[in-house]
């Protein structure tokens, strides 16, 4: 949920553990309002995942720059979560 909107709803969420990160909850993006998303030029590598891309949510303002990422070529230890999205607690307003 961002500015009153909800951006995903799902019911096949994934909970991927690592290392010592916090849980990561990833959705399916067919579950996500693509069309409230910006994608943004920001990438990064996990040597865990691969490398992600980042979207944006433009109702959440600068808080919610690079709100979500994306594994779209996943290592195949992780493939579950190809096409699935995770979102920064602190980036959005709830996740529940």
């Amino acid at each position: 949920m961002v500015a009153g909107q909800r951006i995903a709803e799902s019911e096949r969420a994934l909970l991927l553990r690592e290392a010592a990160y916090p849980p990561a909850i990833y959705i399916p993006r067919e579950d996500a309002r693509m069309d409230l998303l910006a994608r943004s030029d920001h990438g990064s590598h996990c040597p865990y995942k691969g490398d992600a891309a980042y979207f944006s949510i433009p109702a959440g303002g600068a808080r919610s720059i690079n709100a979500i990422w994306t594994y779209e070529a996943p290592h195949a230890a992780v493939g579950a979560i190809r096409d699935h999205l995770a979102f920064y607690p602190d980036r959005v307003d709830a996740i529940a």
